[in-house]
């Protein structure tokens, strides 16, 4: 373990053990309860290319995200300055919805923010309140994956603004089982049956980022993939049971890779094999 490691290990540890000292009083408790409310109210204000958005950041994580918007995944952004006006946008793994914010505003798309962590739920809808779009993004916090059921969601953080679960399966980004702290039952459905069962229409673009179960959900998707005009989606190369089937399903549907990219910032990092694909109508 690093110095840095350490440290934060051991401040972690004194913060616990006060909190849980100070938490038995009811003086404590009501300090503990502003404290929350004001974290969740903090708002921090971001531009991008001349367009103003403002996120809620409670905690260091989103910090973070907010810090490196424009750093973290430029082909996301990229990809969204060149879609169509008022297209209509699947963001499936909305997470707390920078993307959603950003695709509704600059391009004035439609979108459908699909985002089934309850921890954070509360962060996009605050995130979309924010930004006024509730006219323009349409929250579905329910799971995604090959076929209709319950089954459970395995999650690696319980952090506002945390990634890295999984749904009905029990594999992690790399397709190695994930590390679970928490977890819960709920229901999915497939993207076919998004528009079968739900009465959703077919999307003309989909951003799909859900953290190694992404060529599950293509394939739950035969209807859907052939009908729209292009897909930005996250593939891991060092999972090769997820590159190959993905490249599959996207090819049989009609669809063409046309570039894929990530960040100089995950080049040396275990995720340096982790890109965006994008993939267009040929």
């Amino acid at each position: 373990m690093s110095i840095l490691s350490s440290v934060k290990h051991l401040v972690r540890q004194i913060l616990e053990q006060s909190t849980q000292a100070i938490g038995t009083t009811k003086v404590g408790r009501i300090v503990f309860e502003q404290m929350v409310n004001q974290a969740m109210e903090r708002t921090q204000l971001v531009t991008h290319q001349g367009l103003e958005m403002r996120f809620a950041v409670p905690n260091q994580l989103n910090h973070f995200r907010i810090t490196t918007f424009a750093t973290k995944e430029p082909e996301t952004l990229e990809w969204i300055d060149s879609l169509p006006e008022n297209s209509l946008l699947w963001d499936i793994g909305t997470n707390v919805g920078l993307y959603t914010v950003y695709a509704a505003l600059k391009r004035k798309s439609r979108v459908v923010a699909f985002e089934p962590s309850v921890f954070n739920l509360e962060l996009l809808a605050r995130n979309l309140y924010l930004n006024h779009l509730q006219d323009r993004v349409t929250l579905l916090p329910i799971a995604l994956s090959d076929q209709m059921g319950s089954n459970t969601l395995r999650m690696s953080s319980t952090e506002w603004g945390g990634a890295l679960s999984s749904f009905g399966k029990d594999i992690g980004w790399d397709g190695q089982p994930m590390r679970e702290i928490f977890a819960f039952p709920t229901y999915g459905l497939s993207l076919d049956q998004l528009v079968e069962v739900l009465g959703l229409d077919y999307p003309n673009y989909i951003k799909m980022d859900v953290d190694g179960i992404e060529h599950f959900l293509l394939q739950g998707g035969p209807e859907v993939l052939k009908q729209i005009k292009g897909i930005l989606i996250e593939i891991n190369d060092d999972f090769e049971e997820q590159a190959g089937l993905a490249k599959k399903l996207l090819e049989d549907s009609g669809l063409k890779l046309l570039e894929k990219r990530h960040s100089e910032m995950f080049e040396e990092s275990k995720f340096q094999n982790l890109y965006n694909q994008i993939w267009i109508r040929k």
